[in-house]
């Protein structure tokens, strides 16, 4: 199991001092969310890239259906640069009450579906560094000559992380495609993370479905109330800490340093 932390508040230059802190203290990975308005995530994890040599770089999560593909799709691939070869895009529908509303983004769920699947055939196109024709529902790309760097580090490109709701055939099918799974369960609540039972339950299917090639399963918890050893033995092969209460408190990014300066947790 690798082990990542998901930062909860900070502004790029604090992003680039706490990934810093977390390579040092042994962690896998550290994560930005990324808000309607606020602390640019694509900013952020380029200074966190050129502070760091292994640590890997990514959201958690990217809402694809307010972004414009091909702008996504470089700004991925400049941080791949930067970290040579160390970011990784995590991606679902977004969690309306962030601000889907006030801003006018769309909030239909079926349509943010449609959109984030369009825009990820667009973006893989786009990252193979030759001309790409899309013609779908919502975007239509034809090719352009103009001269740019459109290369990425990651080969055929940097890895997918896409929620999927267990139970939804096209949620989980969509999932599937990508390189890894943020198993989720929508239910009358709306959107939450699967509980340890109901990833046990669907791990045969999703090792089935993944076919012998490398896939990620990843889940998020606090370690003060989860246990990642537990998760592991389910599948899971990446554990994200958070530590979402700091948000609340009157040194956000205080007391994510002193968590990551802690370490990541052991499991025996």
């Amino acid at each position: 199991m690798r082990f990542g932390f998901v930062i909860p508040s900070g502004d790029a230059a604090d992003v680039a001092e706490m990934a810093a802190a977390a390579e040092q203290a042994g962690w896998d990975g550290v994560f930005v969310w990324e808000a309607l308005y606020g602390v640019d995530a694509w900013v952020s994890l380029g200074a966190a890239a050129m502070r760091t040599k292994s640590i890997r770089l990514g959201t958690l999560l990217t809402p694809v259906s307010r972004r414009k593909p091909w702008e996504l799709a470089g700004q991925v691939a400049t941080v791949d640069r930067l970290s040579e070869g160390r970011v990784t895009l995590s991606v679902g529908l977004g969690a309306l009450d962030s601000g889907f509303a006030s801003f006018g983004e769309v909030c239909d769920r079926r349509t943010r579906a449609e959109l984030m699947d369009e825009s990820l055939e667009i973006m893989n196109g786009l990252w193979t560094g030759k001309p790409v024709s899309f013609s779908g529902t919502h975007y239509k790309v034809t090719p352009c000559d103009f001269p740019t760097i459109t290369h990425v580090v990651q080969q055929p490109h940097p890895p997918v992380w896409c929620v999927g709701a267990l139970g939804s055939q096209k949620s989980m099918a969509r999932a599937l495609r990508c390189e890894g799974l943020i198993p989720q369960v929508v239910d009358g609540g709306g959107a939450r993370q699967a509980t340890l039972e109901e990833l046990i339950e669907a791990m045969p299917a999703i090792n089935a479905a993944a076919n012998g090639r490398p896939y990620d399963v990843i889940v998020e918890g606090s370690f003060d109330e989860h246990s990642p050893a537990a998760w592991f033995e389910a599948g899971a092969t990446w554990w994200i800490e958070s530590l979402w209460d700091a948000m609340h408190g009157p040194d956000p990014v205080g007391a994510a340093m002193d968590r990551l300066r802690s370490g990541p947790p052991a499991i025996a």
